[in-house]
């Protein structure tokens, strides 16, 4: 699954995505709620794990702020608060489920596992940046009406570059996203799947898209003619 993971205490962020990550989900981290929004709005996510205590606005302001938007995306809450009031309080506001802290990672992985299924209804998800396209449910890659035959390694890998367009992503964070915990994997792989990428979306005069930032990694240019 995809999560969107929004927690501003450093340590639990890392410990919580490494955890995830080992379940094959694919985790993007925010540290305040202004991030998180953007990033939710972009999306799409399968599930969002949303601490109650952020450095700018409240984790409650930020769900009522999405579900005002109509991201109806399911949220689990985590909170060191664990009063009933609180616990309606986070539920009132849209949360569709809570947790307290501490609590023990089985824990959190069942909750979230559960808010997964319930969100895979059966409706057409996308992903877009310009003309490249990711129908994720009929796992199906095009560039403009052509369709580009790709690996499910492939596919996600483009998927992850689709939703960070524009950004330059690290070796070790497209490592991190789209092989997680997978043991005697080398970074160099990344490399040898771009250069994959590359050359199917090259069939197509696409290739261009991958630009190699040099010494830091790679960007998905928004378009064929994006300045860079």
């Amino acid at each position: 699954m995809q999560i969107l993971l929004v927690e501003d205490e450093t340590k639990m962020a890392a410990l919580i995505k490494r955890v995830l990550t080992a379940e094959r989900h694919v985790i993007d981290v925010a540290s305040d709620g202004l991030t998180a929004a953007a990033l939710a709005e972009r999306g799409p996510y399968d599930v969002i794990v949303l601490d109650r205590m952020l450095p700018d606005i409240d984790g409650i302001t930020l769900l009522r702020l999405l579900r005002a938007k109509g991201l109806m995306t399911p949220v689990l809450m985590l909170t060191a608060l664990g009063t009933v009031d609180d616990r309606v309080g986070g539920l009132e506001a849209g949360a569709d489920d809570y947790l307290a802290k501490p609590f023990a990672f089985a824990e959190l992985i069942a909750r979230i596992n559960a808010l997964g299924r319930r969100s895979a209804v059966p409706t057409v998800r996308q992903v877009h940046a310009g003309d490249l396209s990711l129908d994720e449910l009929r796992h199906v890659a095009q560039v403009g009406e052509q369709t580009v035959d790709l690996s499910a390694r492939e596919f996600a890998l483009l998927g992850y570059f689709i939703r960070h367009v524009g950004q330059v992503l690290t070796r070790q964070q497209i490592l991190d996203a789209v092989w997680g915990a997978e043991p005697d994997v080398y970074s160099n792989v990344v490399d040898l799947y771009v250069h994959y990428l590359r050359r199917k979306l090259g069939e197509l005069d696409r290739a261009d898209r991958l630009r190699t930032v040099r010494g830091v990694g790679y960007m998905l240019r928004a378009d064929a003619n994006s300045a860079g």
